[in-house]
């Protein structure tokens, strides 16, 4: 027995010690292991609180796109309203121009024709005027000549009486 007690002396004396060492570290971690996980419970706390608020900022950001895209549909919506109610004005414009063009021509051609009648009548008139002017020309040279015809009577029968 006396072997038995030595070992059991020997064991006591080398693997307490080292048993109580292991035991006061495995105390120290369980400390830090305790420390550690009331750390990680804040931090999970804490992404959970902004996962919470992540997901009120992206349900937000949804209800003002679904917001702005309504808006923008209701815009685009007014925009080709006006865009087919200008294209009708613009067409019913255009037919207007069309139909005073045509009218406009008409009323050249007619005044056309009325210039050209009238063109026509003052020729005529300015043609009876030059030939009113011509028989005056040659009733004058015709009087001269009867003037100078009446002398030369005159003047022959001065020389036949002298």
């Amino acid at each position: 027995m006396d072997i038995t007690n030595i070992v059991r002396t020997a064991l006591q004396e080398m693997i307490v010690p080292e048993l109580n060492s292991i035991k006061k570290e495995n105390a120290e971690i369980k400390t830090s292991l305790g420390l550690i996980n009331k750390r990680l419970d804040d931090v999970n706390s804490h992404l959970v609180d902004q996962s919470r608020r992540i997901d009120e900022t992206n349900k937000r950001i949804d209800e003002v796109r679904t917001e702005l895209t309504g808006r923008i549909d209701e815009t685009n919506k007014r925009i080709d309203t006006v865009r087919e109610e200008l294209g009708q004005r613009i067409d019913e414009t255009n037919k207007k121009i069309d139909t005073v063009r045509t009218e406009l021509a008409q009323e050249i051609r007619d005044v056309r024709i009325e210039l050209r009648a009238e063109i026509a009548k003052t020729n005529s008139r300015i043609d009876r005027l030059y030939e009113v002017i011509v028989r005056r020309d040659e009733h004058h040279k015709l009087e001269q000549r009867v003037a100078n015809l009446e002398r030369d009577v005159s003047e022959l029968k001065r020389r036949l009486a002298a």
